[in-house]
C-alpha cells in the first residue's frame, strides 16, 4: 500500500463557461507540486463533485494524473450516498490512475453506525487492494464516524487512512488508541493541523493549501519534525486565512482566493453562488498581508 501523508489539498475545480476549465486546472496542479504537496486530491467536497457529472469527475481525475506525471500521490474522491454508486466512482478513479480513492460517509440518508461499516465493506470487496481514506465530517453529512466505527474498518485492508473533520483533538486520540498505526490519522480541519500532529496525525487533506501550498507544507514538515515553535508560528500566521476561506460555504471563498491569484476564473455551480464584496475584499487583503498577492 502506498502511504498518504504531508501536505495534502482537497483541490478546487476551475470551471469556464460551465464546463471543465482544463488548463486552469493543471496550472493548479504544477502550483501545488511546486509548493511542496504530498498528495492531491480531486474530486471532493472543495472540488464540487456533487455538482458534476460521473464523467466530468472521472475527466477531473484523469487530468490531476497525467499532470501530476507521478510527482505527487492522486486520490480521487468518490463519495456518494448510495454504496452502488461509490463502488461505480471507484471504478471509474481507479481506471483514471488514481493512486486511492477518498470516501466520504454517506451524507442525507444518516445510516447507522453499522450502516456504515457495511458501506465500507462493500466498497472494500469491490475493489480488493485499492487504497480507501475514510472521510468523517459530520457537519456537512449528519451522521458521525464513532472511533468505535473507525476499528472495525481496520478489518478491511483497503482502509488505510481516515480524514477526521472533527477539530476534536480527543477524537484524534481516540482513534489512535484504538487503531494504532493500523490507519493513518489525517487531520481535515486546517485550523487544528499542528494540534491534530502532536495527537498522532501524519498529515492534513486542507483547503487553505490551494492558495498557500508551500505555507502548509512547512507546517506540516515543521510540526512532524517536532520543529514546534515554527509550526506554532505558521499555524497562528494562517489562522486569519482559514478563517476567511470558511466565512461562506466551502469552496466559495478558496474559489474566489484562487481567481485572484490569477489562476482561476470565478465560476462556481449553482446553488453555490461568488462570494460577497466585503468578504472578498477581506480575503484579499488577507492574502496581500500572506506575501501571496502581490497588487
Amino acid at each position: 500500500m502506498k502511504t498518504f501523508e504531508g501536505s495534502m489539498t482537497a483541490l478546487a475545480t476551475p470551471f469556464r463557461n460551465g464546463a471543465l476549465d482544463e488548463s486552469a486546472y493543471r496550472a493548479l496542479v504544477r502550483q501545488q507540486l511546486e509548493g511542496g504537496t504530498s498528495v492531491l486530491i480531486p474530486m471532493g467536497t472543495t472540488g464540487e463533485s456533487v455538482t458534476m457529472s460521473a464523467d466530468e469527475r472521472a475527466r477531473a481525475v484523469r487530468v490531476v494524473v497525467e499532470e501530476s506525471k507521478g510527482r505527487a500521490l492522486v486520490v480521487g474522491g468518490a463519495g456518494s450516498n448510495n454504496t452502488a454508486e461509490v463502488i461505480e466512482g471507484v471504478a471509474r478513479v481507479r481506471d483514471a490512475g488514481a493512486d486511492g480513492t477518498l470516501i466520504v460517509t454517506p451524507y442525507y440518508n444518516k445510516p447507522t453506525q453499522a450502516g456504515l461499516v457495511e458501506h465500507f465493506r462493500a466498497v472494500a470487496r469491490a475493489h480488493p487492494g485499492f487504497p480507501i481514506i475514510a472521510y468523517n465530517v459530520p457537519g456537512r453529512t449528519g451522521v458521525d464516524l464513532l472511533p468505535e466505527t473507525v476499528q472495525r474498518l481496520c478489518d478491511f485492508p483497503e482502509v488505510v487512512a481516515i480524514k477526521e473533520a472533527t477539530g476534536n483533538m480527543a477524537r484524534a486520540v481516540d482513534i489512535l488508541e484504538k487503531c494504532g498505526e493500523r490507519l493513518t490519522l489525517l487531520s481535515g480541519d486546517d485550523f487544528t493541523v499542528l494540534p491534530f500532529i502532536a495527537c498522532g496525525g501524519k498529515g492534513v487533506i486542507s483547503v487553505s493549501s490551494n492558495v498557500a501550498p508551500r505555507m502548509m507544507a512547512d507546517l506540516v514538515a515543521s510540526a512532524r519534525a517536532g520543529d514546534i515553535a515554527k509550526a506554532r508560528e505558521l499555524q497562528v500566521k494562517l489562522n486569519p486565512l482559514h478563517r476567511l476561506l470558511f466565512v461562506e460555504s466551502s469552496p466559495i471563498p478558496v474559489k474566489w482566493g484562487l481567481h485572484l491569484l490569477g489562476l482561476f476564473g470565478p465560476e462556481v455551480r449553482l446553488p453555490l453562488v461568488p462570494m460577497t464584496e466585503p468578504n472578498a475584499a477581506k480575503l484579499a487583503e488577507e492574502l496581500r498581508q500572506l506575501g501571496l498577492l502581490k497588487h
